[in-house]
This record gives C-alpha cells, structure tokens and sequence, in this order.
C-alpha cells in the first residue's frame, strides 16, 4: 500500500482561488429560497433570517444516504424545512450552478454523515458560509475539499468574481488543519505527509494539570510514524496532531463510500492497516424492507439500500474485518447497535475510539476518548490508523444532589441541553466531563445515555472517569478479573487543578421528567398540565440511547405495574420497544420482559437503529401524528414527517399506557380525564 502511495503525485492548490457561481442563501423564507432555484439572485442583507440549526438530516435525509457516489449531487437540502415548507427539490441546487451556500448557526449539527457535504459537492458547491459550524460536519468539508468560513464579508467578493487569497480560509487553523486545506483535502495531505512532504512536529507543552481527556489524548499523541513513537507529556488546547486509534468502526451508511474511495485513491487489492483493530456494523437499515414507503421501493431506493449491505460484505470479507452482520432466516434485525456492542464488548478505559457515527461519545461510559468522524477521516485511518485532531477545551458539568426516582439520565441531558451555555453554541467542539455525586451515581448504562447524548451538546466528545462501577462491568461484560479492569481504570482521572472553558453545575434533586418539543433536542421543558393533554399515536422505546439493559428494567418497571391493575397500552397507540444487542434481548428473556412487552400490548424489536434513522417501525407517516421517543434527538424528519417529543424511559412506556404525554410517578398510572 504505502509503496501506491509512494508514487502519487501530490500538490498545493493555488494561492489565489477563484469561486465562480452564484451564492444560495438558505432563508427562513421559503418563497426567498425558491425564488433562488428559478434564477433569481437574493440581494441579501443582515435584515432577512437565514436557517439556523440546519441538521445532516436536511441536508440528507436518511434515504439519500442510500447512495454513495456523485448521484448524491442531485439531493442536498431535500429536507430543509423553511416554515412548514420544504422548497428545495431534487436537481435544483445543481441546476442554479451555486457555488457557495450560505446559512446561520450550528451549521450542519447532528449525524456525522459525510454524504452531506458530498452531496453539496457533487451539486457544486465549493464553499460554507456560516456563522458557526459544528466540528464533524466542519472537518468532512475540509476532508473533502470545500472550503469553510465565518467571515460573511466573504460572500461579497464572491459575488464580484475577485480571486481570493487562500489564506482568507486558512487564518487562525492549526498546522494540520491549514495543511488539509492547502492540499484541497486530508487523502492528499495524508499522501503529502507519508512521502515526508509533510513534517509535523510534536507539541512542545511542557507537564502542566490535565483533565482526563487531555491526559488520554496526551498517551495517543503520534510523535513519529516511522518509528513507532507515541505518547507525549502533555498536550494543551489548541495543539494539533495526529493520534494513534484503538479501535475504528463504521457502519453500512459509511463504509461503502470508505471502501469506494479506498479502492479508487489506495487500490483494489492493497490492504487496511491492522484490521484486526477494525470492526464494521450491519445495524442502520435491517428493518428497512418493512418500513420504507411503497412510493420510495417504486424509485428503486430498496435496491439501493440493499447495495450498502453487500458492499460492506464483500469488503470485509476481502480485508479480513470483523462484521457484526444482520440476522438472517428472514428475521429483520441486527446482531448489535454498533454503539451498544462497542461499549459491552470492546472500549476500554482510556482508549482512543473512531466511529462513523455522531453518537460515537457513547463509549465514553467507561472513561475512554471516542468520537465520531466522517467517511474520509475512516478511510484514511485505514491507511495511518491515526486520526487529525486538535486538543479541545473542556467544559465540565457537574451534576450534584440526589435525583428524583423517576428522573433518569435522560433528563439530565435534556436539563443540560437547554442550558443556555449549550444552547447558544459554545459547547461546540469542546470535551465534555460529567461529574458529580448524581453521575457518579448512575450506572454506566446510564452514564452512556449521557456520553452520547454529547452529540447532541455539539461536544468533541463526553466521557466520565472509570471507578468501581466501571470495573465492576468490566468483570460483569467482559468476565475481565477484578485486578486486571482495576489496572485498566487506574490513573484516569482529572487532576485537581485542571483547567476548564466552562463548568456547568446542575442540581439533580430540582429537576424533574422532562420533554423536548418536537424540532431540536434543546427544547427540553417539565412535563407541565398541558402537556400532559398532548394525545399520542406512536411510542418507541430504543436505539443505542434507550436501549440498554437498564432502560429495559425502566420499561418493564412501568409496564409491571400497568399489568397488575390490569391496564394495556391504549388502543390507539402503537408501542414499539428495540433492544440494541443481543445481549440486551438476552437479559429481556431471563428476567420475563419479553412476556411482559407483550401481555400489555407492546411489540419487541429486534436490535437496529429503526425509527430513529427514519427506517424502521415506529416511523411516523403524517405530519399530524404525535410520537413520544426515548431517542436522542427529534430533528425535522429525524423519524417521520410527524411531531417527534423526547423523553426517558419511564415517561415514554407510561405515555404509551395513557395514550397521553404522562409523567412516570412510582406507583398506578391514570390517563387524564
């Protein structure tokens, strides 16, 4: 492989770059942004509102992420939602010949697909402007070659043709980060940088306090390659480099388009570096023969889709990966959710974990650093088996007091994300630590609903320190011995005099259940009267996020006591619980839960990622039905075209018993008056 590589010619882009093309402006206003697509230029001014928290899932619904090639450039923004419209139609951002695509805050928050800047690539789009952009979205742009800013001055001299100096989107970044841009993407740099026209050096940050995530960053730091030489004595924010990976895992949304650019740039028959550190996840579309839409199957997307699982097959089997398949014999499912599988059988306490997938934090349960990155940096990593990185701030919530019974981990972060720290932005990009007596209470299944949910904060990445619970499921999933988990967990905590960005401090005993409106995960408010007036039609009870076995003894703890009065789930409610392992089916079957899902009415899926990644049951079909979800976030279309409401376990399996939105209270459940 790095013999390929060796001889590839590699270069610099110019100095000077000229954009060519017309700006598209994503306004709030659906008639502004239509009449863009028929040709008419906005003359836009600071006075008409662009797109906030425009999410991967409208830049690319879930089904456009059934492609992997340049068919992508017909579908940008088909789910942007202006209002209640949806203006933007397949082929019109291709056919207006824009250039550059600009919008407000938290550009391109939510799943880490790289499909999404793909797709504005193929459409033509070379440039991103906006007023803040989320890290992974970010990084998959300069991955790929488009050219990102904040500085909306910028968009002027596009508009006049100028030549822009490349420096304009280089200012202020990092060595590394400068670098991918000025070799027009990470492959080129990382082929710049095995032929040694790249030389990095390592940080020279003398010893000083670290938080733990700096502390493990600082054990991974790549000094170098060609040595074998890792580990630094300290690292600082701002400090950028590569670190060397533990574990590396995509998924069948991401690892055809890996593979393809894999085949293509390295060649068909080179290897992966070390795949026995590589694991890859048939667990995204396992339920989609039964939820996609006769309308969709007549487009020939079945077909599609199905191509995603063969790929990822064949690849695997040729490098000698291992697969964490689908269930065959005609059952729909999957053997694991690649996160919950990732942190019952593979992290471990101060790893360095790279995911294809936004909820990659999820591990951070067990005190190691993991995080999701997109379908470039994956494909690199099986060349390097590093990863670029820049050392983040960390902002540390410390959660305190005692909990109410029924407030769960759910609803520390729904209390968290609407934080106005959080929800302004500032938590973007940033180390998330969770501490304090109610985290160090919870177990790590819990903790794990907290680290992924970092996603959702915008963060890097969350984790919290190992300690005895740790290490008791270390000896509990992994039947390790109690010496070796204690061996694995010492020396990874903060030091006492770490320095934070921000610490946010939150009582647990004065929060109590909560929901997020339908729209943005920081929509989080009590569980007032009214609310509880809010009829439902679907309740779905899983993912990576609620499907652990602690979520499934919350459900069961409901539902047992529904059962002894007599009550079911209201007729006119379909309740959907999924696992995400096997193992968690398992431990359904022993303790009777299974039995009990279904005496009350409920119906047990299979583990797979389903109605959260809009494909599988517990999707709504019309705008007007009402889902109550135990899932981790609800963008627009995020599961349906419905109003999606977030909540914890407990709320979501008594809500499907009253047919309403009802808080959990220990003890009988009553549907409203």
């Amino acid at each position: 492989m790095l013999q390929a590589l060796q001889a590839r010619p590699v270069a610099r882009l110019p100095d000077l770059v000229r954009l060519e093309g017309r700006v598209l402006f994503l306004a709030e206003d659906a008639a502004l942004v239509r009449s863009q697509l028929a040709g008419e230029d906005l003359d836009w001014t600071p006075a008409i509102a662009l797109r906030d928290n425009i999410s991967t899932d409208e830049i690319t619904p879930a089904y456009i992420c059934y492609y992997y090639d340049e068919t992508l450039g017909d579908f940008p923004y088909l789910g942007l939602k202006c209002g209640e419209e949806f203006p933007i139609t397949r082929g019109s951002v291709k056919g207006g010949r824009f250039v550059a695509s600009v919008s407000g805050k938290r550009r391109g928050k939510g799943s880490s697909r790289e499909q999404s800047p793909y797709a504005e690539m193929c459409a033509g789009i070379k440039l991103v402007i906006a007023e803040n952009i989320e890290r992974i979205y970010r990084e998959n742009c300069q991955n790929l070659g488009i050219l990102t800013t904040t500085d909306f001055s910028i968009i002027d001299r596009v508009r006049r043709g100028e030549a822009i100096p490349l420096a304009a989107f280089t200012q202020g970044e990092g060595e590394i980060t400068r670098g991918i841009i000025e070799y027009g993407g990470l492959f080129n740099f990382n082929v710049a940088r095995l032929q040694g026209k790249v030389v990095l050096a390592p940080p020279e940050t003398p010893r000083r306090p670290m938080t733990l995530g700096e502390k493990i960053i600082a054990r991974h730091w790549v000094v170098d390659p060609s040595r074998g030489r890792i580990g630094v004595p300290a690292v600082k924010p701002g400090d950028e480099g590569f670190v060397v990976t533990d574990i590396r895992f995509s998924h069948e949304y991401v690892t055809p388009m890996a593979a393809i650019f894999f085949e293509q740039l390295v060649g068909e028959n080179e290897q992966v570096y070390d795949p026995g550190s590589i694991l890859m996840f048939r667990d995204h579309l396992t339920f989609l023969p039964e939820a996609m839409t006769p309308e969709r199957v007549k487009e020939g997307l079945l077909d599609v889709a199905l191509q995603l699982e063969k790929k990822q097959r064949t690849f695997a089997e040729k490098q000698g990966i291992k697969l964490y398949g689908e269930l065959r014999l005609g059952r729909h499912g999957a053997e694991a959710i690649c996160h919950s599988k990732m942190l019952e059988g593979h992290a471990e306490p101060g790893m360095v974990i790279i995911g294809s997938d936004s909820h990659t934090p999820h591990a951070g349960a067990v005190g190691c650093v993991a995080f999701g990155v997109g379908t470039t940096a994956i494909f690199n990593s099986w060349i390097t088996k590093d990863v670029r990185l820049t050392v983040p701030e960390t902002v540390k919530v410390v959660v305190r007091g005692q909990k109410p019974d029924n407030v769960t981990a759910k609803d520390f972060m729904l209390e968290i994300l609407r934080h106005p720290y959080v929800k302004s932005g500032q938590a973007i990009g940033k180390l998330v630590e969770y501490c304090g007596g109610a985290v160090e209470s919870l177990s790590v299944d819990e903790r794990a609903t907290m680290t992924n949910m970092t996603a959702e904060v915008g963060g890097f990445t969350g984790y919290v320190a190992p300690d005895a619970k740790t290490v008791e499921y270390l000896r509990e999933y992994r039947g390790m011995a109690r010496g070796d988990a204690e061996r694995l967990c010492a020396g990874l905590a903060s030091d006492p005099d770490a320095e934070y960005c921000e610490v946010i401090e939150i009582d647990a005993g004065a929060i109590r259940p909560m929901m997020a409106l339908p729209g943005d995960p920081g929509n989080g408010q009590h569980i007032d009267p009214a609310a509880r007036r809010i009829r439902v039609d679907i309740a779905y009870a899983g993912s990576c996020t609620a499907g652990k076995k602690e979520d499934m003894d919350m459900y069961a703890r409901v539902l047992a006591e529904a059962a002894e009065r007599g009550a079911r789930v209201a007729p006119w409610v379909r309740f959907y619980i999924q696992c995400g392992s096997q193992d968690v089916k398992r431990y359904c079957e022993e303790r009777g839960y299974l039995e009990l899902f279904h005496k009350v009415g409920a119906t047990f899926l299979e583990p797979s990622c389903g109605a959260c990644i809009n494909a599988g049951p517990g999707v709504s079909k019309t705008r007007d039905e009402v889902t109550i979800s135990a899932i981790n976030r609800n963008f627009p279309g995020r599961s349906g075209p419905g109003q999606l409401y977030l909540a914890n376990p407990y709320t979501v399996a008594a809500s499907a018993i009253t047919g309403y939105i009802t808080e959990w209270q220990p003890g009988p459940v009553a549907a409203p008056a």
